[in-house]
């Protein structure tokens, strides 16, 4: 049975803190599949490293959209848990893993187009196929990772952070061990390089989801099951009305991303990218955590909307924003101080071994300037998020990558020929003027007019 409200007893920092640390260690799992992935695919050489890592951030744009989209279940079932309306939550539910079904079905459609769309970029052949390979079977688990993800925030909606916790932990614990069987010949078996490290991720999404999708089919840590099994069509238009946004809002801002490291970071060479590339994965380790505590305050944000007390909302964040602000600060001392040694893990002797720390060590010292803009863009983003200020959000998001950050890359790095400092800066630049945005969005108080929720239903 899950209680309809909070207790109000609890401290806001402690209470934070029971929420957060499954959503940090559920969070910090992904980047570990992602480590892991690079981690054991570099001593087979940098091409298969490079297709690796980013063909595993372009298999994530085939996810971030619906993800994006169900992450607003998170808003509803909190908002609802705060209103004290939990006859309706279970349905909530119901409407994610419908969306996780359509979202496989269009991965599946896109795996015929992939030499077409891979051949439009400027890979050599060799990393175009390896890539492709990858892509092939990684987009296998699109469906599973999205189910995963409307059951896990569904869950944390109502106060349960711990399942997706266990769903994130199984599927973390099987990736790792799927890449040491799976990539190079162990155990009997002959490695399969970087189809191995695809099938590790999909074997461990599937686990990841079955860890989590029972429980929900036994109803535990849930509301009772209805005596009859009823969906809304009015819930589920407005779980599309405010998911899509923040679906859409992840997708294109991501694709500017895919886009900047397929086009501008690639023009730099194969090292330049897949030291961008070992970049991005140590930043995730620092990302995942600081985004886990956002959600955590997202959720208490929510229940406090949910309960009409907007009061409550500022002090959730600004309590969430130091803690969240105190982590990444601490990453970026440590990245700017010893960047060359974490660089080194990823190392692959060659003749090109001293060009790839030489990059990476930049372009890690770089980052560390903009790990406290990330702390406040990503709180404010999911408090906004939990009022269901969703359509705003994807607008500054999406003027911000496609009308500054792609036309600033595309002429200091593609015209003026910029290097590496060049692609640095316009991280930084851009991650420093939408946590701005942002700012100026949550503290205008224009979020508190947004209903979420609507009219209650009735039904059972």
């Amino acid at each position: 049975m899950v209680d309809p409200a909070p207790r109000a007893a609890s401290p806001a920092l402690l209470r934070l803190f029971q929420l957060a640390w499954p959503i940090v260690l559920a969070r910090a799992s992904q980047s570990v599949i992602g480590f892991c992935d690079a981690l054991m695919t570099a001593p087979l050489g940098e091409g298969p490293l490079a297709a690796v890592t980013t063909g595993s951030l372009n298999a994530f744009l085939a996810i971030i959209f619906p993800t994006g989209t169900v992450f607003i279940l998170q808003s509803f079932a909190a908002q609802l848990r705060g209103r004290g309306e939990m006859a309706a939550v279970r349905r909530y539910a119901w409407y994610g893993l419908g969306l996780a079904v359509l979202a496989q079905l269009l991965a599946l459609a896109i795996v015929p187009l992939l030499p077409r769309l891979l051949g439009a970029l400027t890979y050599d052949a060799e990393m175009r196929g390896q890539m492709q390979t990858y892509l092939a079977i990684r987009l296998l688990s699109v469906g599973p990772a999205v189910a995963t993800e409307a059951l896990g925030n569904w869950y944390g909606g109502l106060g349960n952070t711990r399942l997706a916790m266990v769903a994130g932990v199984t599927a973390m614990v099987a990736n790792v061990l799927g890449c040491y069987l799976l990539i190079e010949p162990r155990a009997g078996l002959p490695g399969y390089g970087v189809a191995g490290a695809a099938w590790a991720s999909v074997i461990a999404t599937c686990l990841g989801l079955v860890t989590i999708a029972v429980p929900f089919a036994r109803g535990w840590g849930a509301p009772p099951k209805p005596e009859r099994f009823q969906l809304v069509g009015r819930e589920f238009w407005r779980v599309i009305r405010f998911g899509v946004p923040n679906g859409v809002n992840w997708f294109l801002e991501f694709a500017a991303f895919i886009v900047f490291i397929d086009v501008m970071v690639a023009h730099l060479g194969t090292t330049a990218l897949a030291a961008f590339n070992v970049v991005m994965q140590l930043n995730s380790v620092a990302f995942m955590p600081a985004f886990g505590l956002a959600s955590a305050g997202a959720i208490l944000v929510g229940e406090s909307i949910g309960r009409r007390e907007l009061g409550e909302v500022r002090r959730f964040v600004r309590l969430t924003l130091t803690t969240a602000a105190v982590w990444m600060a601490s990453i970026g001392v440590l990245y700017f101080s010893v960047p060359e040694p974490l660089m080194r893990i990823f190392a692959h002797p060659g003749p090109r071994l001293q060009e790839f720390l030489a990059m990476g060590a930049l372009m890690l010292s770089f980052s560390a300037f903009w790990q406290l803009f990330d702390a406040v863009g990503i709180t404010l983003s999911e408090s906004l998020r939990a009022a269901g200020d969703t359509t705003w959000c994807m607008i500054v998001r999406v003027l911000l990558a496609w009308c500054v950050f792609i036309p600033g890359a595309w002429y200091f790095i593609l015209q003026r020929g910029g290097g590496v400092t060049a692609v640095m800066s316009m991280m930084v630049s851009y991650i420093l003027l939408l946590a701005s945005c942002l700012a100026l969005r949550f503290w205008s108080g224009k979020w508190q007019n947004i209903d979420l929720i609507g009219e209650p239903q009735l039904l059972a």
